[in-house]
């Protein structure tokens, strides 16, 4: 038997067109695919990347705010 939440959900759903169908399916599929990945990550491991982050910028492998803007409206 279906929650109210869920028959709320369908309830939206089925007043989509397909288009809009299609994307919500692809955002649930998202959501999902992050979920099964392992959120969870250690203290060492954070800190890891953050070094190794920081060793990149101080090399000079960054971009700047600009620089990302023009590379959006390229897209």
């Amino acid at each position: 038997m279906a929650t109210i939440l869920e028959s709320e959900m369908l309830n939206y759903f089925t007043q989509l067109d397909n288009a809009e169908k299609s994307s919500v399916v692809k955002m649930l599929q998202a959501f999902i695919k992050s979920k099964n990945e392992n959120p969870n990550v250690s203290i060492e491991e954070y800190n890891s990347e953050l070094l190794a982050a920081e060793t990149e910028f101080k090399k000079g492998n960054y971009i700047t705010h600009d620089q990302l803007l023009n590379e959006i409206k390229s897209w």
